[in-house]
């Protein structure tokens, strides 16, 4: 254990517990938007645009805070480097709701939702971890997980395109899908670099 001579701000802890726990909601209400009929979308949409800005909220509390503290509970760039990924992973979901509701996708193929369903476990390991980075201790379960989620995230996106290609004519509608798929799978390559950031971190601080 490292001796310290000053004192701790431990109060990041609590920042990126809250950063995270937006997480959850957000992933939630891309879910529900899934499931909404048009006008649903568009309401869903404005609460998950109210959650990415309480996210953003978050994120400026922690740079704030970075700013006006001299010694931190661990790097000061790792704690603005994690700031800025959960923040990403929220910043994709967003804009993965924005564009169904944008597009007026009515239909969206199943595997959608499954894209959606590993954000949402996603999203539930990472706020879970977070307030582990006191002790740095049972994290590896987390990165683990998620490592093995993202996988699987790529394999649901290589046979969405692939059925997307084979099943749509329509080439503009074929590009609207596409983009939302592809913010989905960058929502679950953002969990990836949280998780992969948290491993990075446990290990220099051990």
């Amino acid at each position: 254990m490292r001796l310290r001579l000053t004192p701790r701000d431990t109060s990041f802890f609590d920042l990126l517990a809250d950063s995270a726990s937006h997480l959850v909601t957000g992933a939630n209400l891309l879910s529900e938007l899934l499931g909404a009929d048009r006008p649903g979308r568009k309401v869903i949409a404005k609460k998950l645009s109210d959650v990415e800005h309480a996210a953003d909220d978050a994120t400026h509390s922690i740079m704030r805070r970075l700013n006006s503290t001299f010694v931190t509970p661990f790097d000061r760039d790792d704690i603005s480097g994690l700031a800025s990924a959960l923040d990403d992973c929220m910043d994709y979901m967003e804009e993965a709701g924005d564009l169904i509701v944008l597009y007026k996708l009515d239909e969206l193929p199943a595997r959608v939702s499954d894209q959606i369903q590993v954000l949402q476990r996603c999203a539930e390991l990472t706020a879970d971890a977070m307030p582990h980075l006191r002790s740095m201790g049972d994290l590896t379960d987390y990165w683990v997980e998620v490592n093995s989620l993202e996988n699987q995230a790529d394999k649901i996106h290589r046979k969405l395109l692939a059925q997307m290609f084979d099943e749509i004519a329509d080439p503009i509608q074929l590009m609207k899908l596409k983009e939302v798929v592809e913010t989905l799978e960058a929502a679950a390559d953002a969990f990836e670099t949280v998780a992969n950031m948290v491993e990075t971190i446990a290990l220099k601080e051990s």
